[in-house]
């Protein structure tokens, strides 16, 4: 860790969605932990990065949109919000920047944050997916991103292939999260909801957002029929986020079975650890599954636009455990494959093989192995390469622009 001393620290960070406001509370939490003097945080981000002293520019629902349709339909407010925030960070001149995430918004910030404020240091947390598609981004981030901070371990190399910025792997949010998860019993929550011994449990995962539920339940449900049809009779949890709740509970008056829902972290965990199998829909709960110890099945569905350019996607996996462990350890179903026949004979050969969930078992041991860090947490790894940057550039400020050799 540089030496601070003891001057204020000035830093704009911008975030362009919800997942990106806690990803940034947390940065700035262990930052404000790290230097012995006052931060002044600026930039654009949500209720908990305003939580720990981040002024905004302006709500972060004005800009948290995802896909290709949704940001069509809001262009030209983006495009505004863009603009807004250059305003912003170039206005407060600081000691440096991060952008997280949400590359649609975040990206074109940075490009032009460079151009205004060149000697700023320009750090990107969480890298844009150049592993799977438009790899050429890599090459192209290092005219305005300085350093990459990964949240997954491959993507340190992907980088230095692509001829990407200087990229370190500083661990994913969730380990920060694994010890509170150790500690939950599953034990309480099967006798709460009165779970059966003799069955399976299925949990389902429809995603967190609104257009994932409502592709995927009606499959999903498809898939839970079909099991029924074959002789199966799974205990069925569904842990919802709370925002979501009401769209799932319409969606499950079509099932014939009644599934459990749940909707606080513990009990999500607790069902996790419960879980003979999990039906998931891609994502960052694929990894929460894997770390947990949860075997699972994999199963997207996207907009037609976003269907019709899967022609660009450069990866031989579309699940996160599986691009974690480079290799298709647990199956995944997209689009067409997304049927309750296909479904539903891969969840019956994940709960009732053998070997299956041998290998299953030995590929979520690997993942936990994988994605250990050293020492610390990530927020802590991520603030010592913040900070590290700003300290370097006002020192160069103050050495009359004589960067070290």
């Amino acid at each position: 860790m540089p030496e601070p001393g003891g001057a204020e620290l000035r830093l704009c960070l911008v975030a362009g969605e919800h997942s990106g406001d806690a990803l940034g509370a947390r940065l700035m939490s262990a930052i404000s932990a790290a230097w012995p003097a006052r931060v002044r945080y600026s930039g654009v981000g949500g209720p908990l990065m305003e939580a720990q002293g981040l002024v905004s520019e302006f709500p972060l629902a004005d800009v948290s949109v995802m896909g290709p349709v949704a940001i069509l339909a809001r262009l030209p407010r983006l495009i505004r919000r863009v603009h807004q925030a250059v305003d912003a960070v170039v206005a407060a001149n600081p000691d440096a920047v991060v952008i997280i995430d949400a590359p649609e918004f975040t990206h074109p910030i940075a490009k032009r944050v460079r151009r205004q404020r060149p000697g700023v240091p320009i750090i990107d947390y969480v890298s844009p997916s150049v592993w799977a598609w438009r790899p050429g981004r890599a090459r192209r981030m290092t005219g305005y991103v300085d350093h990459v901070m990964a949240l997954l371990p491959f993507e340190p190399e992907v980088h230095l292939r692509l001829g990407g910025p200087p990229c370190t792997y500083v661990g994913h949010p969730l380990i920060e999260r694994l010890a509170d998860w150790q500690a939950i019993d599953p034990e309480p929550l099967a006798q709460r909801l009165g779970l059966s011994l003799t069955k399976p449990v299925l949990v389902v995962l429809p995603g967190s957002r609104r257009s994932e539920i409502e592709r995927l339940m009606q499959p999903f449900g498809a898939t839970i029929e079909r099991l029924m049809a074959m002789g199966r009779q799974p205990e069925v949890i569904i842990p919802a986020v709370p925002y979501m709740r009401a769209l799932i509970d319409e969606q499950i008056r079509r099932w014939s079975l009644r599934p459990h829902i749940v909707e606080t972290e513990g009990d999500k965990i607790a069902a996790f650890k419960l879980a003979t199998v999990a039906l998931a829909a891609s994502g960052t709960v694929t990894l929460e599954l894997a770390l947990a110890g949860a075997p699972m099945v994999v199963a997207y569905q996207v907009d037609r636009l976003s269907a019709q350019l899967q022609f660009l996607i450069k990866t031989p996996h579309f699940a996160l455990a599986n691009l974690v462990l480079d290799e298709r350890a647990f199956p995944e179903f997209i689009q067409v494959d997304c049927t309750p026949e296909k479904l539903s004979n891969s969840l019956i050969q994940v709960m009732e093989d053998d070997e299956t969930r041998k290998r299953q078992f030995a590929a979520l041991a690997r993942i936990a192995d994988l994605m250990r860090l050293e020492c610390g947490t990530p927020s802590e790894a991520a603030a010592r390469i913040v900070i590290g940057h700003a300290t370097a550039a006002r020192n160069r400020s103050q050495g009359k622009e004589k960067p070290a050799a």
